[in-house]
């Protein structure tokens, strides 16, 4: 019997002085022109809290604001601002740069993270009575160290500065003097992905209705990779985000996939609750400071801010059929096999098409789908066009190849089966993904029947290949609780005309 979807969690964070810091774009640009007019212009250019709480599409990924009544709102919207904002929404929620420097300490255990003891009594109260941080992850907070100490590990040890307002308020070290994989910059990092993978599982839990013990896997599929000079990639961020979330219950793996992993990750857990495995599942991601402010330089020059001011980070977590929620269907998987080729019509096919052709359906039939939902307020300028669309025309195209869609319905095919793109440009965040917690809601409310997530991604960025890589499935309104009461009365039936035909027998040859 297929697994359902429980629960989801969507969070984001400000973290405007990491642009600068931590952003490959602006690193690249301190080294190559160290003078430019670019830098000289971001701090200038970089949204504040409150502007960045009442961002339309900020308010829709933590679910404030629906997709549909996002669409209803004329691009762009950066310029714009969402009425009755808040940082907290019924996914997740938007944490503060401040507030998250301390639960990046609270993920430290190897006491790497440094913050000034001014810097964590100004804030610690304020990150206490945060909604989701429970007590325990409270305790973690330690008082900080003089300012001096961080001053001299950042001029003298190569520790990677932390700023609040252009300020230095901390620092993470370096966890080894000459092993690159746990330099003091791999090492912030990690622990960012580690601390929103933790925010996002919190909030994922608590939307589930479960307990923190009810979960015995977690899955990671972020885009970092932790280890040492011996296994570069062969730590457990699954393990190490579940440890701080409270998952007592919990042991867990990573998957790796670039943009695609999440798809991948989420077919995989769905896989080991179907199969008997484990009863619970989390898949869980955070955020990835490389790329903050990526498409910072285009923003500019177009008299925009830098829009890309935020991680993002996502945790779903799959249970066995309770005859409520939602399903994922393992019959009607795609799969971007390796002699798909990287033509976009045999990557739509591969994804779309032959899974549903497979199963007897067809473009059409799926009510939404949701691939790559890159926010086109970011993509656009930087000459990406509007990515979603783009996806939804290609699907439209195919259905109107396949003779499934009348051409001249072509135009109407992005709006009556597609979204607008509202998830910030951290990889693998916007890959499907963001809509499933929408999904969920829709397929309950009876809006839609079914939802097609598709994962999509670059494997030749490793170097290790050239090839394309994708996969998809599909998520329905639950039928479990039918068809199990339908097999159990049938069960029963069976039993006990059996039971009664031994019985007979018994007698019958006891007589003999």
């Amino acid at each position: 019997m297929n697994s359902v979807i429980k629960g989801t969690g969507y969070i984001l964070v400000h973290t405007p002085d990491m642009v600068m810091q931590n952003g490959t774009t602006q690193t690249t640009e301190k080294i190559v022109n160290p003078e430019s007019e670019y830098l000289k212009a971001v701090p200038n250019n970089l949204r504040n809290f409150d502007t960045v709480v009442s961002y339309y599409p900020n308010q829709t990924y933590i679910g404030n604001i629906t997709p549909d009544e996002l669409a209803n709102i004329e691009a762009p919207w950066y310029d714009k601002t969402a009425p009755d904002a808040k940082r907290y929404g019924k996914f997740g929620q938007i944490m503060p740069e401040e507030e998250f420097y301390i639960l990046m300490q609270t993920c430290d255990v190897f006491d790497l993270v440094k913050l000034d003891k001014e810097f964590v009594a100004a804030n610690k109260a304020s990150f206490a009575a945060n909604e989701i941080i429970s007590e325990d992850i409270v305790a973690r907070v330690n008082d900080g160290v003089e300012y001096a100490e961080i001053e001299a590990a950042v001029n003298n040890e190569h520790a990677e500065p932390l700023y609040v307002k252009e300020k230095l308020v901390g620092c993470i070290k370096r966890a080894h003097d000459i092993d690159v994989n746990l330099s003091a910059h791999v090492m912030l990092e990690n622990i960012v992905a580690k601390a929103s993978s933790v925010l996002a599982l919190l909030h994922a839990v608590k939307n589930a209705g479960i307990q923190k013990s009810d979960v015995e896997y977690v899955l990671d599929c972020c885009e970092e990779a932790a280890g040492d000079m011996n296994q570069r990639g062969g730590c457990n961020f699954a393990k190490a985000a579940a440890e701080i979330a409270g998952l007592e219950n919990a042991s867990g793996a990573d998957m790796r996939g670039f943009c695609a992993a999440p798809a991948h990750t989420i077919i995989a857990a769905a896989s080991l609750v179907s199969s008997g495995a484990y009863n619970c599942v989390a898949v869980t991601s955070g955020g990835c400071t490389a790329k903050l402010g990526m498409n910072g330089k285009d923003h500019l020059k177009k008299g925009m801010p830098i829009l890309e001011d935020m991680l993002g980070g996502f945790a779903v977590i799959i249970t066995k059929n309770d005859g409520v929620n939602p399903e994922i269907d393992l019959s009607i998987l795609g799969r971007h096999t390796v002699g798909t080729g990287s033509a976009p019509q045999n990557v739509i096919t591969s994804l779309v098409q032959e899974p549903l052709q497979r199963n007897g359906m067809k473009i059409t039939d799926i009510d939404r789908y949701s691939p790559e939902m890159q926010n086109p307020d970011i993509t656009k300028p930087a000459g990406a066009g509007d990515v979603p669309l783009a996806n939804y025309k290609m699907i439209g195209a195919l259905a109107v190849k396949s003779g499934e869609l009348d051409k001249a319905d072509l135009k109407d095919f992005p709006a009556k089966h597609g979204l607008v793109g509202w998830a910030p440009t951290q990889g693998h965040i916007p890959s499907g993904v963001p809509y499933i917690g929408f999904a969920c809601e829709d397929l309950m409310s009876g809006k839609i029947k079914n939802a097609m997530i598709i994962g999509k991604g670059s494997l030749f960025l490793g170097r290790m290949t050239n090839l394309f890589d994708g996969v998809s499935f599909v998520i329905h309104a639950n039928t479990g609780a039918e068809e199990e009461s339908s097999v159990s009365e049938e069960t029963v039936r069976s039993l006990i005309s059996s039971s009664l035909r031994d019985f007979a027998n018994s007698l019958l040859s006891q007589e003999d």
